[in-house]
């Protein structure tokens, strides 16, 4: 019988700490490792084990393999800020490909042989049809979704040589918060758009910059799919139940099948928070394509994975109700 020891890298960031509560609610015994740059102390759950520590640190995540025993590794060590990867495109490659790496030397050296990662729909780059498949063609448009393709390489190599058995899970744009407020978004500065527009709402910020008004999309702004963070935390740990039960390494999209403008964002947060956002529109970002949908068809099928919440109110609801509790001082 496997242990339910399972060693979580980026447990204190939004999406980590989310996976933290959903695999302690299933019964797993969770060991969080992150080293704090972006994520918070305060966000993880109080039943799981906290290491303060680098995935770039050999020594320190072979230790913790090892007294742990750890039987899986779940990974959200990476940074994943679109403009700030073409700014310096150097440091996503150290800390996402090198840490990577350190990672996969230190889990043959432990024998620690499963792994799901967080990668994501960047990998893709520019298609025309929608929604993407997993049979779609891969080339990144900036360098954080190149240093995803490299890991996934990475991973795909490594198993063909070794015992290491994988998910990769590609997401689309992650949103919402825990139902009991109780873990949510919050990053410093804030990228993403929801929280952004949440923070508009709440007199936070003055207005809500638009990035481009003139892409090829029906009112002119970017289109995005929108899942839901506790859908997508169960289709990880539908991932680790899939792999303990013996199934062959795979990847995998995640996200609801249609998307949303940028737009179309700011007017359910209207409707949700019943606040005005002011709105401003600015120039194009390096790197943005214009519409990114996913296809999961094979994720619900291959992982028995049927997501709950495919509403852009409730995530926005969600995101709301974490955002008053916390910031709303």
């Amino acid at each position: 019988m496997e242990n339910n020891n399972i060693l979580v890298i980026g447990g204190a960031g939004y999406i980590g700490s989310h996976q933290v509560k959903d695999l302690l609610n299933n019964n797993f015994n969770v060991y969080v490792l992150d080293n704090l740059s972006t994520g918070h102390r305060k966000m993880i759950d109080s039943r799981a084990s906290f290491i303060e520590g680098d995935i770039r640190d050999y020594d320190l995540l072979c230790k913790v393999m090892k007294e742990n025993m750890i039987n899986a590794v779940m990974h959200f060590a990476a940074f994943s800020i679109v403009p700030q990867s073409v700014e310096q495109p150097l440091k996503y490659f150290n800390n996402n490909v090198y840490g990577f790496e350190v990672l996969l030397e230190a889990m043959e050296e432990c024998s620690v042989d499963k792994l799901i990662f967080s990668s994501t729909a960047a990998t893709y780059g520019e298609h025309k049809q929608m929604p993407i498949d997993e049979n779609y063609s891969t080339n990144p448009t900036n360098p954080y979704g190149e240093s995803k393709l490299i890991m996934e390489k990475m991973v795909k190599w490594q198993a063909n040589a070794s015992n290491l058995k994988y998910v990769v899970l590609r997401y689309f744009n992650v949103a919402g918060a825990a139902f009991d407020s109780s873990v949510g978004e919050l990053h410093d500065p804030e990228t993403h758009l929801i929280p952004i527009v949440l923070e508009c709402a709440l007199h936070k910020r003055e207005f809500v910059s638009i990035f481009g008004n003139d892409y090829d999309t029906e009112d002119g702004t970017c289109i995005r799919d929108y899942i839901h963070v506790v859908d997508l935390c169960d289709a990880h740990t539908k991932s680790l139940d899939y792999l303990m039960q013996g199934n062959k390494s795979d990847t995998f999209n995640l996200g609801y099948g249609h998307g949303f403008s940028v737009k179309q964002i700011i007017e359910s947060t209207q409707r949700v928070t019943k606040k005005d956002i002011p709105i401003r529109y600015d120039e194009r970002r390096a790197g943005d394509p214009a519409i990114l949908i996913a296809s999961s068809l094979k994720a619900q099928k291959a992982l028995n994975w049927s997501p709950k919440y495919n509403n852009i109110d409730i995530i926005i609801e969600t995101a709301y109700k974490f955002y008053r509790k916390n910031i709303e001082k």
